[in-house]
């Protein structure tokens, strides 16, 4: 089974997902995705593999958002916004083959492995 992790180190949720699926003798693949930032075509295939509305993948307490990234905002218009500043992208995000959890708790993506 593949498995990813878009991961910051500087994110303490990112930190304790990535320690718990470790923890389990899982070594996933780390993308640091503020320097590798994900294609508006991988948020797509990340989106349809979470099965959650785009917003989801928002981190909406940043501050420096576009005006036009707003939770009614259509599904093109977030990925686009989300492509150009990864930034603001909820985080961790973890993804196989198959699902993908956000590890908001961390334990979360543990019904996915």
């Amino acid at each position: 089974m593949a498995l990813t992790i878009w991961h910051n180190p500087r994110c303490s949720k990112s930190r304790e997902t990535l320690a718990l699926l470790e923890a389990r003798g899982l070594a996933p693949e780390v993308r640091l995705y503020l320097t590798d930032p994900p294609s508006v075509a991988e948020l797509a295939e990340a989106l349809a593999l979470l099965d959650q509305p785009a917003a989801s993948l928002v981190r909406w307490k940043e501050a420096e958002r576009p005006a036009a990234l707003t939770r009614d905002a259509d599904t093109a218009t977030i990925l686009a916004a989300l492509a150009a500043q990864p930034k603001l992208i909820e985080r961790p995000l973890v993804l196989t083959d198959s699902a993908a959890r956000l590890g908001r708790p961390p334990e979360a993506v543990l019904d996915i492995l």
